[in-house]
């Protein structure tokens, strides 16, 4: 586990330094930074930065109030709009605006590492420039596939690419109004960037604690460069089968995560406002309204699905309610007939996902399998190698983990892409991108399924899962509202070259 650096300050007074003040631009409030003081040390940045990052593609907006519901990990127990795909046009401000704001923070770190004028004084004892700028790349990239994933075209930057249509974060000259790239040329790019930021990276210790991630340990950040690689390659075999396969090979032979020990995580702190994102709604908000999905649990106790055994990961991934039962909260009900079940009645989320100083995971030796499995012809080997690395990552060890993997099925596209989404759990963009790219698993819910067969309502179609949206699970989020004010040409060319800005517009790679 990696321990979140408590900074001497707090995180409000660094933001203030970090963070430009608010400007009647809201882009420029979220593309530069015109205020930052020259003098703040890479070190501040970096672990500023990482915690803006995880706190944007973890929090309400992105994960809790989205992600999380579309791959049914969670389901609501009240205001149920966001369950039945009806998603508000400013869900996306939020994680748009601060992944940004994490991502300026990372190019800052560029900036000062490359300028004649800042590069010897940040360099040094904190780590040469080579390094400091491969691990800005990284987080970078890791960004950016979020936010494509998440939108489609958005504005984007690369450190090694002069490409016209780049012009995300550019200050000299300052660009407010940036074209939207194009996601073809967006995950191109990111892989060329986790290629040449891995081959980057020296021995030299970088960051030390201030790196929440890996304390610095650059050998480390190159195995997550490559699991990244792998998954950001595996993502677009579908369409760009060649170029995918020459950097999953790359990638492999470079060295992949290989321990839960390797895994890019940040662990979050047991005191605000370094807690948790789950926590801070949960507790800090006092906000009851997220239960675990009814058919999470029942998959998770063997009742729905392939694999018949139960799991052990149940008690980690949810609380039993007041009856001492894992009860899960019917996916998507309406909102008169889901209160009906109260935050007592229901399981919620498990004590340690839930826990203040939980640890969020960035990419998993689980996952790395899992794609090892996909690459090498759903192998049985890495299958059972990934089932084994998450339930190890969860807590479960010996006996239970043996007796769980002795009845698992056998590999298979399947089995091998269910038992990925079961370890994805509380990484809900990624678990969203793969039900999109896959199919998988294929137990979730869909339109018209009855979810609560003996529900106490006469309700019409009180039983049924019946979405507000569309016919089935969002293809992406809309575009920030304010990007019609702020940037409205490049807006309309992104609709236009993608199709529509709505809920089931398809990305590139799901197209």
């Amino acid at each position: 586990m990696k321990q979140l650096t408590l900074l001497k300050y707090t995180f409000a007074a660094i933001a203030a330094l970090l963070l430009a003040a608010c400007s009647d631009d809201k882009f420029r409030d979220i593309n530069t930074d015109p205020n930052r003081p020259a003098d703040v040390p890479t070190t501040t940045i970096i672990s500023v930065a990482q915690k803006q990052l995880v706190d944007a593609l973890r929090g309400s907006n992105a994960n809790f109030r989205g992600s999380m519901l579309f791959a049914q990990y969670f389901s609501q127990n009240q205001y149920t709009n966001e369950s039945r795909y009806d998603i508000g046009r400013t869900n996306a401000d939020g994680v748009w605006d601060n992944t940004y704001k994490a991502l300026n923070n990372l190019e800052q770190i560029i900036r000062l590492n490359t300028d004649p004028l800042t590069k010897d004084k940040v360099s040094g004892t904190v780590g040469p420039n080579e390094n400091q700028i491969a691990i800005a790349r990284i987080l970078k990239s890791f960004a950016f596939l979020s936010l494509t994933d998440v939108f489609g075209d958005i504005p984007y930057s690369s450190y090694g690419n002069a490409d016209p249509d780049f012009q995300a974060l550019k200050i000299n000259p300052e660009i407010l109004k940036p074209k939207y790239a194009s996601q073809e040329k967006i995950y191109q790019d990111i892989l060329k960037e986790l290629k040449e930021a891995a081959a980057q990276l020296t021995t030299a210790n970088t960051f030390a604690a201030y790196d929440g991630i890996y304390k610095g340990n650059t050998a480390l950040w190159k195995k997550f460069a490559n699991s990244l690689r792998v998954r950001v390659a595996v993502r677009i075999r579908a369409k760009l089968p060649q170029v995918a396969e020459a950097h999953i090979q790359e990638a492999i032979a470079g060295g992949l995560i290989t321990t839960n020990a390797e895994n890019a995580t940040l662990k979050y702190e047991n005191k605000s406002p370094n807690e948790a994102p789950l926590f801070r709604i949960t507790v800090t908000e006092n906000r009851r309204d997220f239960s675990v999905s009814h058919i999470l649990i029942n998959v998770l106790k063997g009742q729905v699905g392939p694999f018949t055994a139960a799991d052990p990961r149940l008690p980690v991934y949810a609380r039993v309610n007041n009856k001492g039962e894992y009860r899960g909260q019917p996916y998507g009900l309406l909102p008169s007939v889901a209160s009906i079940l109260k935050a007592e009645d229901i399981s919620l989320p498990g004590t340690l996902v839930n826990a203040a100083d939980y640890t969020e995971v960035l990419i998993e030796l689980a996952e790395v399998n899992f794609l090892l499995s996909e690459v090498r012809n759903w192998s049985q080997a890495d299958y059972v190698a990934g089932v084994r690395a998450s339930l190890e990552k969860w807590g479960v060890t010996g006996a239970a983990a043996d007796t769980y993997v002795n009845a698992l099925p056998a590999a298979s596209q399947a089995n091998v892409l269910s038992q990925k989404y079961l370890a994805l759990y509380m990484q809900g963009i990624e678990a969203w991108s793969e039900i999109r790219r896959t199919g998988y698993p294929a137990w979730l819910v869909k339109p018209g399924d009855v979810v609560w067969a003996d529900v106490p309502s006469g309700e019409a179609d009180a039983s049924k899962f019946v979405p507000l949206v569309g016919t089935g699970i969002p293809a992406r989020l809309y575009y920030p509202q304010k990007e019609q004010a702020v940037n409205l040409e490049n807006y309309r060319a992104a609709i236009g070259a993608q199709g529509g800005d709505n809920l089931a517009t398809k990305i590139w790679w799901n197209k």
